[in-house]
């Protein structure tokens, strides 16, 4: 009896304490050149009143635009966006301080890299202009080692701007099963579906199959909604977003809808593209002209369904994501050196100006931990 109202207090004490659990880091990848950053920053956000305070800046490492934390949360791998000397940086993570202690950098084995995952064993980078992949095995201490692969796109598609001359790797995500990794080339209009062996080494990846995007468009971001069911890739160049219900490495097209108005006449830039946790919402951002936001419902079948385009509030949009509360929205303006924080309705999608603000040079990437 007693046995059994002990484990009935641990449990209420467990309970409460979750519940009580308000203060989240909220790490900023950044463009620190040109402009008015010092590197990577870490935030204290309070999911009751959305207020923030500065925690630690990771000063002396250049253009680290973008960032993931490792699975067990003690280290953070971000990307050097420096041109023909493009690198990829490791830390060592104090979650309690937000501290970030520099452990090495590698070369990124391809110019500019744009995005950056992580799992238990690898890091993998998307080199925009470079047009490749590459690999990197973790160390016991949290550091990488050389590239263990690099893989090379060499295609290019028809975009009359010059935007895709050649190959531009531009994003590099595990699939819900973790069993393949898919990579957007925006330059070549083509979606790869690799197949994902975590141990092995210049065999960690290998082609299942590659998708045909409508020429012209861009692939950019994709994201999958938290059943693993459905896909959603958004298009660089029109804004466009594809529907896609996944099943085992195969993706079917199901949809295919816009983003701006049928007499919208400016310059698009699709940038991000996520779920909200509970799946019932889509959101998207456009930078360009538009400089907006837009909210989709997330119907049964997997299609999306417009709500609203609202403002982003700033210029240059880039990465957004949503707090653990799911009560926030927060936005990273690239050119307007700020995030703005949206309160985002949890029935309705919604989005409404909290008028709360983080004032930050370029911030590219928002990382909840």
């Amino acid at each position: 009896m007693k046995r059994n109202i002990a484990i009935l207090l641990m449990t209420a004490i467990s309970t409460i304490a979750f519940a009580q659990k308000t203060n989240y880091n909220l790490l900023i990848g950044t463009y620190t050149a040109p402009g008015k950053s010092e590197g990577i920053y870490t935030y204290n956000f309070n999911t009751t009143s959305a207020e923030s305070s500065l925690k630690q800046i990771a000063k002396g490492t250049a253009n680290p635009s973008y960032l993931t934390i490792s699975p067990d949360k003690k280290f953070v791998y971000a990307v050097n966006e420096t041109g023909n000397t493009s690198s990829v940086s490791s830390f060592k993570y104090d979650s309690k301080t937000g501290a970030l202690i520099f452990l090495n950098k590698v070369d990124s084995h391809g110019n500019d890299p744009c995005y950056i995952t992580a799992d238990e064993k690898n890091v993998i980078v998307a080199n925009y202009s470079g047009g490749s992949l590459a690999v990197f095995s973790r160390n016991a201490d949290g550091s990488l080692s050389e590239a263990v692969q690099v893989i090379k796109h060499t295609g290019k598609s028809i975009d009359p701007k010059g935007r895709q001359e050649s190959a531009h790797v531009h994003m590099v995500k595990f699939t819900p099963d973790h069993k393949y990794l898919i990579v957007n080339d925006l330059g070549e209009d083509q979606v790869y579906i690799y197949n994902y062996n975590p141990s092995g080494k210049d065999k960690t990846l290998t082609t299942k199959k590659v998708l045909k995007t409508n020429a012209g468009t861009g692939p950019r971001h994709i994201t999958f909604s938290p059943n693993g069911k459905f896909a959603y890739l958004v298009h660089e160049f029109n804004g466009s977003i594809t529907t896609f219900s996944y099943s085992n490495g195969s993706l079917t097209k199901i949809q295919e809808i816009g983003t701006t108005a049928k007499d919208f006449s400016g310059k698009i830039d699709a940038a991000d593209i996520h779920v909200s946790a509970d799946g019932k919402f889509l959101y998207e951002t456009n930078r360009g002209d538009a400089n907006s936001i837009s909210t989709f419902s997330i119907l049964p079948t997997g299609k999306l369904k417009f709500i609203e385009t609202v403002s982003t509030l700033g210029k240059g949009p880039r990465n957004f994501t949503i707090d653990p509360s799911g009560k926030y929205l927060l936005v990273g303006h690239q050119y307007t050196n700020d995030i703005v924080i949206f309160n985002r309705n949890k029935t309705s999608g919604k989005l409404t100006d909290s008028r709360k603000r983080i004032d930050v040079g370029a911030p590219v990437c928002l990382v909840f931990n």
